[in-house]
């Protein structure tokens, strides 16, 4: 297999050839990305057996992890989406932050969700919040598309007990109470830059191509009366309290029969499927489309987010494979620049290059963390920055990058516009959050 400077010219190169056939010649992204990933693995020297071997797997895997959620969160969405509760939601949004600032509370929102939520779950979840508060306060879709996401990416890679921020947490052998304090100091000014004002900067500059259907689109389709608020948020909130029941249970009582019950109920697919059927039942009386219909709506729109979603694991799977990543690390090892800003730069490009947050926290964490000591760096600070690599530069070999396209109904472009390049941001707000916070590591504890 090719090695050395070669695989990072592949890399680039192929991802230089996915944006040409998707962006210039127009061909479908699911399409696009298989090609691209067979493409690469025989260009790298992968063996020709292993090719195909690979491709399948890398889609399967994505979809082990997140297709029935895709399947099971859009029926979800329907359902709140022709009762009434997403409208409810939005006023109820509107009402707390007002409408100048309703972008800030989505992304604060999808913050504090994606703490115990997986993110793309509760991207779907939420994402149904995007056209209502969009067509009330006339701000730009791709401003609530742009907080939304950033918000739970945030999140996501700097709060524990989400499973990247835990395991860095433990490779660093930091304070696990102290990383998430301090991690949730830098996820807020993060969300805030990256997430509402990028997201209202970028949404005044670039047009909104597409269109977030609403479930309801005529008279006869308005629901038979009006959802309490109450329920509505009931609704919402019924996935993420099962799953954060599971995560609670697990730092609480593990290893106990209770624990066990609770993880089962509170696994993010059963969590949503219980929402689901919850749904059908108490929503009946307030929805005046047959269910058939929302089904089937339902699993129109998901089958194309579940085939591009797993072409991007496919694509993600042969670059992992290539072994750039080692040899990244490998070479950037050798560089003489501060350690965080080092763990930092090793994450972001692990990130971009394999498509996983998570892999690319576990896999900096593993071989920096045990070095905190030794560098004279605080664990925390190190750990905190390894998370902050990890927020942005998400690209088409990210599973995530698909889902926030394909709901958000943006075009490639205004994808890497908007959640790209707002994450990116993003992340490097938290990075220099970190370093500010380590000009006071001899007073703050823990630092």
């Amino acid at each position: 297999m090719v090695t050395g400077n070669m695989l990072i010219v592949i890399f680039f190169l192929a991802l230089a050839a996915l944006f040409f056939l998707i962006l210039k010649l127009k061909v479908e992204p699911f399409l696009s990305l298989i090609g691209v990933a067979f493409a690469t693995a025989v260009v790298i020297g992968m063996p020709l057996n292993e090719v195909a071997a690979t491709v399948t797997q890398g889609f399967g895997n994505t979809l082990t992890g997140v297709g029935i959620l895709i399947g099971l969160g859009v029926i979800f969405g329907q359902f709140l989406g022709a009762s009434g509760a997403i409208e409810k939601i939005a006023a109820a949004v509107l009402k707390a932050f007002g409408i100048k600032k309703s972008p800030a509370g989505l992304a604060l929102t999808g913050t504090a969700v994606s703490i115990p939520v997986f993110f793309d779950a509760a991207f779907v979840i939420l994402s149904g919040l995007i056209k209502s508060l969009s067509k009330k306060t006339g701000i730009s879709v791709i401003s609530f598309v742009t907080a939304l996401g950033v918000g739970l990416i945030v999140s996501h890679n700097m709060i524990a007990p989400t499973p990247g921020p835990l395991v860095v947490a433990e490779n660093t052998g930091s304070d696990l109470g102290l990383f998430i304090l301090y991690g949730i100091l830098v996820a807020i000014p993060a969300t805030l830059v990256g997430g509402y004002f990028y997201g209202l900067f970028i949404g005044k500059r670039i047009n909104h191509s597409g269109a977030i259907e609403e479930v309801a689109v005529s008279l006869e389709d308005a629901p038979k009366k009006e959802i309490s608020t109450g329920l509505s948020f009931f609704m919402l909130a019924l996935p993420i309290g099962l799953i954060l029941i599971n995560t609670v249970s697990q730092l609480l009582i593990p290893d106990t029969d209770l624990a066990s019950v609770l993880g089962f109920i509170g696994d993010k697919n059963i969590a949503l499927f219980i929402s689901v059927v919850a749904a059908i039942i108490l929503l009946a009386p307030y929805i005046s489309v047959p269910n058939s219909r929302l089904y089937s709506e339902a699993i129109n729109s998901a089958g194309i987010i579940i085939l591009v979603t797993g072409a991007g694991g496919a694509f993600g799977a042969v670059i992992n494979k290539s072994g750039i990543g080692d040899y990244l690390i490998a070479t950037m090892q050798s560089w003489s620049i501060p350690v965080l800003l080092l763990a930092f730069i090793f994450s972001q490009i692990l990130r971009a290059s394999l498509g996983s947050a998570t892999v690319a926290l576990v896999t900096t964490s593993s071989i920096l963390g045990p070095m905190a000591v030794e560098l004279g760096v605080s664990p925390i600070l190190l750990g905190l920055a390894i998370c902050a690599g990890g927020i942005g530069l998400s690209l088409p070999n990210d599973s995530g990058f698909w889902v926030v396209n394909r709901f958000g109904k943006l075009t490639v472009v205004q994808t890497l516009k908007a959640w790209t390049l707002g994450g990116f941001i993003a992340g490097l707000t938290a990075i220099t959050t970190v370093l500010i916070l380590s000009l006071f590591s001899g007073i703050l504890p823990g630092l």
